[in-house]
């Protein structure tokens, strides 16, 4: 169930205050469990509060709520839901969430790209960037995704790094969470304004506002 447009900004703000005290990047694929005290339980909450396994506050502790928000997780991706989180664990975690610094620079994708398109339009942009990190033909990180040459036009020609408003901030986070109105979409165009022959060449699969999204 998607939450309602004032409860989701109350959340997502309050995340993004406790956030700017958390480490700007996780430490690495470090073996957590009850007891670990680290800026990596700080990186495994965020990840798990954005999909909305862990409810409690970021405190950078790995207590029994944190353990059960993992089990849970584990449980839904077919993990030894043991509530370790090793290897195979940020191995997957990694691929349907993000850290306080991709969700920024999705925030900043979704506002230089399709800022004036209707939210639905928005989502799916954030979402294309989401399937791609799950795709094993692009990286395999949020920002290299996001920088791989010629990947997207706002970061070719300096609007990536204009500042996104909160509706961009939604947006980037109903993607992480699993909206996605592009279908599976790899790839999407303006057709009014796109050079590329090549991107004619891809399977249309639906336009929302001013965007074909195909794979």
């Amino acid at each position: 169930m998607w939450l309602n447009k004032k409860t989701l900004i109350t959340l997502l703000l309050a995340i993004l205050a406790v956030a700017s005290v958390m480490p700007t990047e996780s430490f690495a694929a470090t073996q957590l469990q009850r007891g670990s005290v680290s800026g990596d339980v700080w990186d495994l909450q965020y990840r798990l509060q954005m999909l909305g396994y862990y409810k409690d506050n970021l405190d950078g502790t790995y207590g029994s709520n944190t353990s059960n928000a993992v089990k849970q997780f584990q449980r839904n991706y077919g993990l030894a839901a043991d509530g370790v989180v090793g290897n195979k664990t940020w191995n997957v975690l990694k691929k349907v969430s993000v850290n306080k610094t991709e969700m920024q620079l999705l925030a900043q994708l979704v506002y230089s790209e399709a800022r004036g398109e209707k939210y639905e339009g928005q989502v799916a942009v954030a979402a294309v960037a989401m399937n791609r990190l799950q795709s094993g033909d692009f990286p395999d990180t949020v920002k290299g995704v996001i920088f791989e040459p010629y990947a997207f036009t706002a970061v070719d020609d300096g609007q990536f790094w204009l500042t996104p408003n909160v509706t961009a901030y939604q947006a980037a986070w109903d993607a992480v969470r699993g909206w996605d109105p592009s279908n599976g979409a790899l790839y999407y165009f303006n057709p009014d304004t796109a050079t590329s022959n090549w991107i004619w060449t891809r399977p249309q699969i639906k336009k929302i506002g001013k965007h074909i999204f195909a794979r």
